[in-house]
Formats: structure tokens, sequence, C-alpha cells
């Protein structure tokens, strides 16, 4: 007999960051939420515990042992359970490939026989430093923090680089062009305009903000990434009807402004059905989200209306020092030919909001790539991959899609629409696990349909302004990632004609769902792209054979995966939050990079976006969010005295918001 314990592989994804563990340990394995609740040892045998982190995992929930010649999951007396393969289970015998359910974790269980430790991470697609597009070229060295060391006429210099505060006589002595500005904001996307449009309506002059980005439109890098995965502008975005990043006050909202524009096209009827379905919101109507072109539209003529193109100013930020006088100096590039032309922006007050800066790919579709150079039949959903319906439409063929979220199911409707065209088309939906039932918080659970978890929104509405917002806010630090867990997951909207596509799939028999762990993916001698399964009974392995394979996973905002967010972190010693992001206070400032060089006057770094999620706000990424961080963040300027930043009264919002109505400037 083999004397070597038998290990397991347990997999699963973080719910709110998306982020992958797999670590092999020891048997028996301890799961619960409290890691001291859970044994050290069980009959003598040191135990391997695992925390996980919601309030739906008991405090010790569950155990892993082996008895016999068996391993077995039993359920310590749990509130909420264990599922097996979608069915709830007290004590149950585990084969390789089984998926287990502890509250909002899906773990996938392998095992491993004398195999050494190891952490899996999801590969990435890189945005390209000169087109800001998509780039599944682009490897993980681009992702390498600023260089330390190098030649001469190197940018940024490596005195700069070195040094946690430079001189602004150093900086003049490089004989590069050097601007003095009192405002930058740092990324150049709808994170930034939210935030300068706020400053401007506040009383802040053109003169005195920059915006360093590398396309004039804000919303350029949002829009490309909705149109890669099938979101085209007469589609309808995931977000509310008062979520306005053109309006700080969300009126007139979306809805209105669309029941006005079909109105006037004489459309009474419509105009009169969004009235309805805005009113009778969740309950009797589905949930009303504007259209992508009309939200593209209203941001061009709000960037006319506060002076965007005279604020803007090209740039791929290369590194941020603390200066000698109390601001900040950005070093930047200010051409996408070569990077050879280079200024220095000097500020007092800086903003980041430099937004995901890669894209989810799963492991094995990345080593696929990389080993047969095939960037056509495997993709990612954010990616450009119209070539895939089109072929699809031309000659009909398969698709096994991988992810089940809101893009999966924009993915599916693509699809659908192009069974229109051509009826020979089949779909292969590969999930990791089956969900029996939604994510829970108190007593509110989350519907599920054929697998599919539903809300309206990424997070629960109340998160924006209602009660669980407050809730987070007052928690502290350690739990907040609990409660973000039990908030979060991978939902997708309860549209209807998402579901009936699904229903419809399902029947006609052109739509499957599948469930599994994959092993590797391959290409067979036809071309075709082969994924493999693990079989649970280690008799061998499923082969799921696909024309294509769309991973719709989702996008990546770690700071790792940021060079000029790592490099900060790095050089000042920046703490991160239990989410790997960066630690902000409850008015969204980065308190660690405070400037206080000449004492009081200080220069303050702020943050928003995605880069900050895990602190006392939850949906940190959407248009609300966007516009809640810049409302905390200006009012803490301005209670700070930070010149020229008025606070935004009862009389100077009214009169503030006429001018939006009438499409005057700020002033």
């Amino acid at each position: 007999m083999n004397s070597q314990p038998l290990r397991l592989r347990l997999t699963w994804k973080d719910t709110t960051t998306g982020d992958s563990r797999s670590p092999i340990l020891d048997l028996p394995i301890a799961l619960g939420r409290i890691f001291e609740a859970m044994p050290a040892a069980i009959n003598r045998e040191q135990v391997s515990r695992i925390a996980l982190n919601s309030s739906q995992v008991s405090r010790f929930h569950g155990v892993i042992a082996k008895e016999g010649n068996s391993i077995l999951v039993t359920d310590t007396g749990s509130r909420n359970g264990i599922f097996v393969n979608g069915v709830r289970q007290t004590r149950c015998i585990l084969a390789n490939g089984d998926m287990l359910q502890i509250g909002p974790y899906a773990i996938a269980i392998s095992f491993a026989i004398n195999s050494a430790e190891t952490q899996s991470v999801n590969s990435h697609i890189f945005f390209n430093p000169q087109t800001n597009g998509p780039d599944p070229t682009l490897g993980p060295k681009i992702v390498s923090r600023l260089p330390q060391t190098g030649s001469i006429g190197e940018f940024p210099p490596i005195a700069f680089l070195q040094a946690n505060q430079v001189t602004m006589r150093s900086i003049q002595s490089m004989g590069l062009p050097v601007e003095e500005i009192d405002w930058a904001a740092v990324g150049g996307g709808l994170g930034s305009l939210i935030w300068v449009d706020l400053l401007r309506i506040c009383g802040v002059k053109v003169d005195r903000i920059a915006v360093l980005g590398m396309e004039e439109q804000p919303y350029a890098r949002y829009r490309r990434l909705c149109l890669n995965s099938q979101i085209p502008l007469r589609e309808r975005l995931r977000s509310n009807s008062d979520s306005c990043p053109d309006n700080i006050w969300g009126w007139p909202p979306y809805a209105v402004r669309e029941a006005w524009q079909e109105l006037l096209k004489g459309r009474l009827g419509v105009s009169l059905k969004l009235m309805w379905q805005v009113f009778a919101e969740p309950t009797f109507a589905e949930t009303y989200t504007p259209r992508a072109g009309n939200v593209f539209d209203s941001i061009d003529r709000e960037t006319v209306r506060i002076g965007w193109n005279q604020m803007f100013r090209y740039g791929r930020v290369r590194g941020i020092r603390k200066t000698d006088d109390g601001r900040y100096a950005i070093a930047y590039s200010r051409s996408n030919a070569n990077q050879r032309d280079h200024a220095f922006l000097i500020a007092k007050y800086v903003h980041l909001a430099t937004g995901y800066p890669a894209i989810q790919f799963l492991p094995d579709l990345q080593e696929y790539r990389e080993k047969t150079q095939d960037f056509e039949s495997v993709v990612n959903a954010y990616e450009s991959h119209d070539g895939v319906y089109e072929k699809l439409e031309a000659r009909g063929g398969s698709v096994l899609i991988r992810g089940r979220g809101i893009v999966a199911s924009r993915v599916v409707q693509r699809i659908y629409e192009a069974r229109q065209r051509n009826a020979n088309i089949q779909v292969l939906h590969l999930m990791r696990s089956a969900k029996p039932q939604g994510n829970k918080f108190d007593r509110a659970v989350r519907s599920v349909e054929n697998h599919y978890e539903f809300q309206p929104f990424n997070w629960p509405k109340a998160c924006w302004g209602g009660e669980l917002q407050v809730m987070l806010e007052k928690a502290a630090p350690e739990f907040r990632s609990q409660l973000l867990t039990d908030w979060g997951g991978t939902t997708t909207a309860q549209r209807n004609d998402w579901r009936r596509i699904v229903k419809e799939g399902l029947s006609q028999g052109w739509y499957q769902i599948t469930f599994g762990e994959v092993d590797r993916v391959d290409r067979d001698s036809h071309n075709r792209t082969v994924t493999y399964i693990q079989e649970k009974e280690l008799k061998g392995q499923i082969k799921l054979e696909a024309d294509f394979i769309i991973d719709a996973t989702g996008l990546d905002a770690k700071v790792k995966t940021s060079p000029l967010l790592e490099d900060l972190v790095v050089q000042y010693n920046l703490p991160l939050n239990a989410l790997g992001r960066l630690s902000v206070n409850n008015d969204f400032e980065v308190s660690e990079l405070r400037n206080t060089a000449l004492g009081n006057a200080q220069g303050r770094v702020y943050a928003a976006g995605a880069i900050t999620l895990g602190g006392a706000y939850a949906p940190v990424d959407s248009f609300l969010g966007l516009q809640y961080a810049a409302l905390r963040s200006v009012k803490n300027l301005a209670a700070n005295g930070a010149p020229g930043v008025r606070k935004l009264s009862i009389c100077r919002s009214f009169v503030q918001w006429l001018k939006w109505i009438f499409n005057k400037s700020p002033g």
C-alpha cells in the first residue's frame, strides 16, 4: 500500500473579485467561516483548515476525511448545508471531479497524489499601451513593475523612480516640459469624467484641471468592451434609469428622456410603456435599463458643456512621485509613437481612476492559444470576435461558452440572433457547477432558473444608498469582505427575452448546459477545439467538441496587473484591503499618499472605481458608484479648504442643475 497520504485539490473562485484559489491539501480538511472554530486535529491527525469568508458559511461547516478506502464529506451541523453536485447531503462519498456548494462558494474536488502545493491564477488579456484595446498577443511582461534600472535617456529617469520625494529643481533640470496645475485626473475614463464634472460644478476653473488619458472620449474603452461583448448601441446596459454619468442629479433620468424622445416621434404607446416600466419595476415589469447609444450621446453633450477637450491631455502615465513642496509629479508620455515625447505634470490634488487594467482569461484557454497560436477559435467575450458570429451565420457550427454572468447571457442572445439566419448552430454552455439555489443574506434569497442566478444589477440595490450601504460603511474593515462575498457573486439580469431564449434552446435541443472542471483544451485533426473534463470515477475523460470557445468570465482589477498602481504600492508601502485593492478611507482618499512636505499645505490623492473594491462602498465600478465616490471626495476637499472648490449647497446645486438643463457651461 502507498504510504504517502492522499491529497485533494480544492478549486474555487472568490465570488467578489473573481480571483481563483487552488491549494492542494492533506486530509482531513475542515471548512468553515472562523479559522479558530475549526479543530486543529481530528483523531490525532493535523487538519488543513480552509476559512470561507461568508455569513452563509457556519463557523465550522463541514469536514472532508478519509474513511477506509473512501473520501467522505460530512456536514457538521451547518445552517445552510452542503450540496454535492447540486444535491444537499449530510454525509456523502466524494469522487474525483465532484462539486461542493458551501454558501456562495462552488468548490471543485480533484484527487492529487504526491503533488506539491500549487496556486492557480487566471491568465489575462492586457490592454495595448498604444491602442488601449485588448491585445491577446501581450503577455505578463507588460505588467512587471516600472523599471528601476536602465540606460541614459530612459523615461522616467531612474533617480525619479527610486525617490520617495523628488525636488522641483531636479525635475526642471531634466529639460522636459513641466506643467503646473491644481487638479490632475489620471485615467481619462468615466471615473475621471465624473470627478472633473463635479469639480466644475463646484466652481473649479477649466484652466486649473488636467486630465491624462489615452483616448479623448471618456467612454471609449467602455464602449469598445460593450461592443466586443455584443452590446451594440441599440441594446441596453445593466444600469439604472437615474444612474446618469452626465448628470450628477439623476434628473431627468434616462427613462424620462427616452420616453420624451419617443413622444416627439409620435410613439405615444412606446412612451407610456416606458413610464409604466419605471413605476412598476421590478414587481410588475422588468427593471428599466438605458440604451448604450443614449448613454454615450448624453456623455458627449456633457463633455462639451464642461470643456473636457480643454482639460484633456493625451498621456500614458509612467510614474507618480511626491514632490518636496507638498505636491505630486506625474511623469507621462505624450505621444503614442514609440513613446518618445515625455513631460511632467505637477499637481496638488490627484485622482486615480485607471479602471480595469486587464481581462480575465481562463488558464487552460491561454495555454491552448500559446500552444496553437489559434486566436480565432478560442476567444474572450471582451475581445473583438465578430468573426465568430459571421462564420456561424455563414456555415453553422457549434459554440462552447464558459461563464454564466451578464456577458454570457448577451453572448447567448447574439448566438440566438445568428440562428435566425442559420439554424444549424449548437450551443454547449459549460458551467463549473450546478446552481441549486441562489445566494442568501438574512431572509433574502436570489432566484435561480436553469442554473442562472438573477439580480437586476451587479449588487443588491440597497448597496447604492440603502441599508446595505450603511451597514458596509459602519462595518469594521475585517468584516467588509464577508459582507461583499454574501452580496456579490456571478449574476445576470432577469430579462424575459433571455429567459425565453434559454428555455426555448433547452426544449429544442440546440442549447445544452453541462457541468465540470476542465482538465485541458486541445485541437483535433479537423481543427475543432476539444475540451477535456475529468470523469468522476477516474475511468477517463469526457470530451466536449466545438468549433468555437467563448470565455465570458470577466475583467480584472487587481493592483498587481497595473504597472502604475503596483509601483505606487511598492514605492510607498501602501496597504491593500482584504480584496487586494487600494485601501481608501470613506472619502476615497489614499491617506498614506498624503504629501505633508510643507506642513498644512497637504497634497492629497483620491481613487475611484474597481481598484477600490473592498472598502466602505460596494458598487464602486458602477455609474452611481463613481458619482458617489466623486461626491465624497469633493466634499472632503471643500471641507479642507481646497482652493476654488465651493460647497454644493442647495442653492448652488439648483442653479447648476438649471445650467445643465439649458446646456450652459458651469462657469
